[in-house]
């Protein structure tokens, strides 16, 4: 069986237009995963193999890190009085940016570089640089002391599990009183 990184390479950037397709289709079927950018840097990373996302952009630069469940394309509309398709294109992401778990890119805009667009995110206008994005589309300056959702190494599973066990423990505590 052909791995998700496996798929991904061939789906993005094999010259040959067959492995493409068929990479597509089983990436598609095994994860529910679409990845169709005009450009994208190789070292691109989906974290929970980009389950459920369907990433529709013109660039992706590198260092970029998706979760799973993000929708990243466009947010065209049709003028009736003008005859004219308006805000065509799709997103740009910069350098390092992380896009946590269900956020939503949508239309021709600009990611700036070192960006985090935090979980479940609406985002349909340019963010700059070193910025978080968070609600639909709030945005404030990145704290540059702190990386969030994401930076090598990443905690150790024993870590998590400590952490996640320190929470049960907060919400018994909370039940006994």
């Amino acid at each position: 069986m052909t791995t998700f990184n496996e798929l991904i390479q061939q789906n993005c950037f094999s010259t040959d237009q067959e492995a493409k397709d068929r990479a597509a289709i089983e990436l598609e079927h095994q994860y529910g995963c679409e990845v169709n950018c005009i450009e994208i840097d190789p070292s691109v990373q989906f974290a929970h193999h980009g389950r459920g996302s369907i990433i529709i952009a013109a660039k992706i630069c590198s260092g970029v890190v998706i979760s799973q469940n993000v929708t990243i394309g466009s947010n065209q509309k049709f003028n009736r009085l003008t005859n004219q398709w308006e805000n065509l294109g799709s997103p740009v992401l910069g350098p390092n940016v992380i896009v946590a778990d269900g956020a939503k890119i949508l239309g021709p805009i600009i990611i700036g570089a070192n960006s985090v667009i935090g979980a479940g995110a609406i985002i349909t206008k340019d963010v700059p640089s070193d910025s978080i994005a968070y609600g639909v589309n709030k945005i404030k300056a990145r704290d540059p002391h702190f990386d969030l959702v994401f930076h090598n190494p990443m905690p150790q599973r024993d870590q998590l599990i400590q952490a996640s066990q320190e929470v049960i423990e907060r919400y018994n505590h909370h039940l006994d009183n």
